[in-house]
């Protein structure tokens, strides 16, 4: 295939790799990037020249960027195209999902979504890896899966696209909370109470805005939970070990230099919480922490003090 990677940043270097590794002819697009060869990857900033003759492009830019990236795409889709996007956050002006945003700005292409566990350090060494090719068109899903897989990249298909979706952008929240965790010298007490709690806050939404339950204990919702959550490659955790340490938001994305989505994604989560009428009170207390001034030890405390009752 033909194949577009658009955003050559960690991730989309790794996908990049992955797919010309696999015979597909990869063009990447990074903005201001010079024409050139790499491992046999075409990478330019123009973005006529990335798109030309593609059949399958792969957004793998900040989910932050989309409007602003997707522009400079939408004329050079043609019909029948499928657009995987892999980022795992919301378009932030209309708090939608990504797969929303693109099926109304590319009506007439196959949408799909790449999601689970995959760190792209890992991805790039060849490291085992499971992953999700969501669509709820199945032929669109089947495609992708065959696009992506290899002998260490092993990639299953859902429909539930919803489901997959928010498992990617809302685990990032958690796990924002599980490096807040490890900054104050928690232990596996506490690590174990959040990732069970946050998933099942995760679930939660979910079910209310239309995903199947069962999607959150699979690898788009536990697994992508877990590695996030514990993973020194994560940039939410080494995010929360910052706030816990007393930096802002600003400061820690500042100090980290990348992308944290979990940033982006948690005062959209507790909008969507509230219109759903979704009780999310780790969500709530981290929206405090970045946006309100709450200590995090505060934070904790209010989590753990809250009125009792049953599971």
């Amino acid at each position: 295939m033909r194949i577009c990677v658009i955003g050559y940043g960690s991730w989309g270097r790794a996908l990049a790799a992955l797919l010309a590794k696999n015979g597909h002819s990869v063009a990447a697009w990074q903005i201001d990037a010079a024409a050139e060869i790499v491992d046999g990857i075409f990478v330019c900033g123009d973005a006529e020249q990335a798109a030309d003759g593609a059949d399958l492009y792969v957004y793998a830019a900040p989910s932050a960027a989309i409007g602003e990236i997707m522009e400079k795409f939408y004329r050079l889709f043609t019909p029948g195209s499928i657009i995987v996007s892999t980022a795992k956050g919301f378009e932030k002006s209309r708090h939608i999902r990504l797969s929303q945003y693109l099926a109304q700005a590319a009506p007439n292409c196959h949408i799909a979504v790449l999601t689970g566990p995959s760190h792209a350090e890992e991805v790039e060494q060849g490291l085992p890896t499971a992953i999700l090719a969501v669509s709820d068109n199945d032929e669109c899903a089947k495609t992708v899966q065959q696009a992506f897989s290899a002998e260490n990249f092993r990639v299953y298909t859902s429909k539930d696209v919803i489901g997959a979706e928010l498992g990617g952008a809302l685990k990032n929240i958690i796990a924002l909370a599980a490096g807040m965790c490890d900054g104050l010298g928690f232990g596996d007490n506490t690590m174990a109470a959040l990732i069970t709690r946050g998933l099942a806050e995760i679930s939660r939404l979910g079910v209310a805005m239309g995903a199947q339950a069962a999607t959150f204990a699979g690898l788009s919702g536990l697994g992508d939970l877990v590695v996030t959550c514990a993973s020194p490659h994560s940039r939410n955790r080494r995010a929360g070990i910052l706030l816990a340490k007393g930096r802002s938001a600003d400061e820690a994305m500042a100090e980290i230099g990348m992308a944290v989505e979990g940033i982006h994604a948690a005062g959209i989560a507790l909008a969507l919480a509230r219109e759903h009428g979704v009780n999310m009170p780790i969500v709530e207390e981290i929206n405090k922490v970045l946006f309100d001034g709450k200590t995090v030890r505060c934070a904790v405390s209010d989590l753990m003090l809250r009125i009792q009752k049953m599971e």
